[in-house]
């Protein structure tokens, strides 16, 4: 079979068609057919060689980091999946493989994916939803809480709104006016115009923060937040993230409290606790997804779809940071 396979670290050109064995289910895993992949900023991020000190990768490798489909074989002791189940995964992330016919997923990772929805829209959940879920679950949201949560037109920020809303929370984002109407569609009742506000400037006394965007957003939204209040960020590693999530070592947690000495001085100074979140894949967790979006309280949002010949072009429109949603390969 071809698959999209991490070649090297580098530029579009790293990562290349090639043949590849069709892999077989072990312990605890199963064999999806796939037919839908989603693609993701922490794709290009891996390729570029910027998450090396995180994710120790073997390569070459085929990459992907979600998908959907159809489970061909289940290996010995997996006992949640039958042959023919439609699912969709977040697969290991030191194995990836979602850009091929077929993959290899824990059981673990893996879900039935929502009755209602087609293998392309269900796809692109995985990654973009468990990161909300698990983000919005970390700033342990109250109904009546003001939320803010930055970036909301992208593929986290269009569930996170749903999310937050359907914990009762009244949601406020950034977005182009491009994405002003679609956030407000999924639930936003406050939209700012990043092109021409700064957030900071017009909010204040917030209940927590999510931060899906990176440059000043993190550092920025302390300043809109109650003392006593929580942000959480996507964007940033925190030294407690380093060492027990990333395993990163002494000296390179050391590293990452260095770097984040701005960020302790704003904690302090505005008596606002900050976290970073490293999503793990959870098939518990996509069970959850599954029944919000076939009980209508969430749903995904795509972009484009594009051939599987055609993963450079996807990424090139990915990369060019305009998409509403999800962009997704169709295999």
């Amino acid at each position: 079979m071809q698959g999209y396979v991490l070649t090297r670290y580098g530029g579009a050109r790293a990562m290349q068609l090639r043949e590849v064995a069709e892999p077989t289910a072990g312990d605890g895993e199963v064999l999806i057919r796939v037919h839908a992949a989603g693609l993701n900023p922490v794709d290009h991020s891996v390729r570029q060689g910027k998450a090396r000190l995180v994710w120790h990768l073997d390569l070459p490798l085929v990459a992907g980091s979600e998908l959907s489909g159809v489970v061909e074989a289940v290996g010995a002791g997996a006992t949640r999946f039958a042959v023919g189940d439609r699912v969709y995964a977040r697969v290991d992330k030191l194995k990836l493989g979602a850009f091929a016919p077929y993959a290899v997923v824990d059981e673990s990772f893996v879900a039935r994916m929502p009755q209602s929805l087609d293998f392309e829209d269900a796809a692109g959940l995985p990654l973009a939803g468990l990161t909300a879920l698990q983000g919005l679950r970390e700033l342990a949201i109250t109904p009546g809480d003001r939320v803010f949560i930055s970036g909301g037109a992208g593929g986290v920020g269009t569930l996170a709104i749903q999310l937050a809303v359907w914990m009762g929370a009244s949601v406020t984002t950034t977005a182009s006016p491009r994405g002003e109407e679609l956030v407000k569609s999924l639930g936003a009742e406050t939209v700012i115009n990043y092109r021409e506000h700064k957030f900071k400037d017009v909010l204040s006394a917030y209940d927590s923060a999510f931060i899906l965007t990176g440059g000043r957003d993190l550092t920025d939204s302390f300043d809109i937040l109650k003392q006593g209040a929580k942000v959480v960020s996507i964007a940033s590693i925190d030294p407690t993230t380093a060492r027990d999530d990333l395993e990163m070592g002494r000296f390179l947690t050391a590293v990452v409290w260095i770097a984040n000495t701005k960020i302790r001085h704003q904690s302090r100074r505005t008596g606002v606790s900050y976290r970073s979140l490293m999503m793990h894949p959870s098939g518990d967790d996509l069970d959850v997804l599954t029944e919000l979006v076939d009980g209508g309280q969430l749903k995904p949002v795509t972009d484009r779809v594009f051939p599987f010949e055609q993963i450079p072009d996807a990424f090139a429109y990915l990369e060019e940071g305009h998409a509403k949603g999800k962009v997704i390969v169709r295999l």
